[in-house]
């Protein structure tokens, strides 16, 4: 599939993540979960994490955000699909003990009845040059 670039549509989809990582901030899993597909998995170090069990530790309070500050490197699109490629830094609690996270990030977007929708994420550690 050929890149389309479409300049509303990739505004669109930044004004999405930059609302979602707003959504991160609130700890409310409803809002979190919004901008999630119902098969969004999220894939790091600890493997691969589905919608349902993220939006779980979230909504028993054992995940917190305190900041989620979001800089997007590279959008592009590719008709109803979106790559998003950044950094994430945000800080918070984990079962009551604080945590500091600086990630690289990729998130696939799907266009779904005209809304802009995660998919996938993918979270790497960032490290010192």
């Amino acid at each position: 599939m050929l890149e389309n670039n479409n300049p509303n549509e990739i505004q669109i989809v930044k004004d999405v993540s930059a609302a979602w990582d707003q959504a991160m901030v609130s700890n409310e899993a409803e809002a979190i979960g919004r901008f999630m597909t119902d098969d969004w998995v999220i894939v790091s170090e600890r493997g691969v994490t589905k919608k349902a069990d993220f939006l779980a530790v979230v909504a028993s309070g054992d995940l917190t955000h305190e900041t989620f500050k979001g800089e997007l490197l590279s959008v592009r699109q590719y008709g109803e699909a979106a790559v998003l490629a950044g950094r994430i830094r945000n800080n918070g609690h984990y079962k009551g003990q604080p945590f500091s996270s600086d990630e690289w990030t990729t998130d696939v977007f799907v266009k779904r009845n005209g809304a802009w929708l995660c998919v996938h994420s993918h979270i790497t550690t960032t490290k010192a040059a």
